[in-house]
């Protein structure tokens, strides 16, 4: 099973974390399924940029990008090359280095 080691954030994991999950399982699932309860104001429906990360090592392990992805990471904050949404970013047998950035364009975000 992959493991997708997410770098410190201080809202959704402030320590950072090593998780794993099966391929196949998109990277917002894993982090769901593991109590790091990133953003994904659409439910996982690729319509939105919430849950938006940047994947730092193993990018070219995932699936590829299909246009309707590539078009709503045009409007992702902190846009990078290695830029995914996390519900559409499938795991492969690669191990990940995740990045979730600062940011979102969630208006609706209410604080804790």
């Amino acid at each position: 099973m992959p493991i997708i080691k997410i770098l410190p954030h201080p809202d959704y994991c402030p320590q950072g974390a090593e998780i794993s999950a099966p391929a196949g399982t998109s990277i917002c699932e894993a982090m769901l399924e593991n109590h790091v309860a990133i953003e994904h104001a659409c439910d996982m429906s690729c319509a939105c940029t919430t849950c938006h990360v940047i994947v730092r090592e193993g990018f070219a392990s995932l699936n590829e990008i299909d246009e309707n992805e590539e078009d709503l990471l045009d409007r992702a904050w902190g846009l990078e090359p290695n830029s995914r949404l996390s519900c559409q970013a499938y795991l492969a047998q690669q191990d990940l280095v995740v990045e979730i950035p600062k940011y979102s364009i969630n208006h609706a975000k209410e604080k804790h």
